[in-house]
């Protein structure tokens, strides 16, 4: 499985947490993330239950023309165990929207190798 971990887009600060939506300038990275990861023939598309990744989660859903579907495995502190899980059975290629540290640390378990997850990054590995 090809897999594309994917930090949330800029959020807006705010209380409570779960409901920080995504800036304006978020939106916009999420729409060029989107058209990155269109031409990539995305089978799913999962993400954190958190607002900034659904929106995030979204945006990449419209352009490959599938459903984002919310996962609460993959809510802050998902571990790469949660990830495969909610990823399991979903397709060749797909893109899961996170968290940072999650977004690194599972990268790291993976491959080994610690990478920069600044908002709206993504890796790809494989599975």
């Amino acid at each position: 499985m090809r897999l594309f971990v994917v930090r949330h887009a800029e959020a807006a600060p705010g209380e409570p947490d779960e409901l920080r939506p995504l800036t304006e300038a978020g939106r916009a990275a999420a729409r060029a993330l989107a058209e990155q990861l269109a031409a990539e023939q995305v089978d799913a598309v999962v993400s954190s239950p958190l607002l900034r990744a659904r929106e995030t989660a979204d945006a990449i859903a419209r352009a490959a023309g599938v459903e984002a579907e919310p996962d609460d495995r993959l809510a802050p502190g998902a571990t790469v165990e949660d990830l495969r899980e909610a990823v399991r059975g979903r397709g060749e290629t797909v893109v899961s929207v996170g968290h940072q540290p999650d977004c690194g640390e599972i990268v790291f378990a993976l491959v080994g190798e610690l990478r920069p997850f600044k908002p709206g990054s993504f890796a790809e590995v494989t599975l």
